[in-house]
């Protein structure tokens, strides 16, 4: 999901437009989404006699990460990547996962426990982290291809851990398909995933910091060599 904010950065020039503009609009959508799949999945008002509620909560979360890459296209397609913009996607990104997986502690916890949602979660404010210490020091960190796998596991984890707290199987018209050996191996994926990138965008910050840092030392060594040989110049 972030490497779409990045893309939205980096194609198209930052815009002073409108305070909110339809990209914007449809990033708050995602935001507004995030109360209602936890009111789906926590609420008593939803019966799982025939999975209504799995599959309500199911098509609110596709729905909300399909907004993810609509907007960053509509963003790039109609130069509207404004700074609210790029404020706004990364926290409805952040949000939208973290609710999604606490909710899952709860609500399907031999499927999701605890742990796993504390490393996917820590990943996400981790790599927050990093970024807005790259942005302080005034570069960026490229998303790798390892995000954009996440972000596909992303959803298929989600939606099969739902899936999951009422079908053993998916009906015959989804192939039948076994229901926990997909939600179990594609949790696994997700933290395996979630490890790995953060191990990646790590490495990339700390050498880019590196490079920083010896520029800067280059840099001061050149003033201070140039201070010193004009402090050693005889006065006539």
């Amino acid at each position: 999901m972030e490497d779409n904010r990045l893309l939205r950065c980096g194609q198209a020039p930052l815009r002073s437009l409108s305070f909110v503009n339809l990209p914007n609009y449809i990033t708050l959508t995602r935001i507004f989404s995030i109360p209602v799949l936890i009111w789906i999945l926590s609420s008593s008002r939803f019966s799982s006699t025939n999975g209504e509620r799995e599959l309500l909560a199911s098509f609110v979360f596709i729905a909300a990460s399909l907004t993810d890459a609509i907007d960053g296209y509509l963003a790039r397609k109609r130069a509207q990547v404004t700074t609210m913009g790029m404020l706004l996607d990364p926290v409805a990104d952040k949000l939208l996962i973290a609710a999604a997986f606490i909710t899952l502690v709860q609500f399907n916890p031999r499927t999701v426990p605890a742990w796993m949602a504390v490393i996917i979660i820590g990943r996400e404010f981790l790599v927050s982290g990093l970024r807005s210490i790259a942005a302080s020091e005034g570069f960026t960190i490229q998303a790798s291809e390892l995000g954009k796998t996440k972000m596909v596991v992303q959803i298929v984890s989600v939606v099969a851990a739902i899936i999951d707290h009422h079908w053993a199987h998916l009906p015959w018209y989804f192939l039948s398909l076994p229901v926990h050996p997909i939600a179990l191996v594609s949790i696994w994926l997700m933290v395996a995933l979630s490890l790995l990138s953060a191990v990646d965008y790590f490495v990339g910050f700390w050498r880019k910091i590196d490079r920083h840092a010896e520029k800067r030392r280059r840099r001061r060594s050149f003033v201070l060599s140039r201070r010193r040989k004009r402090n050693d110049v005889p006065v006539l």
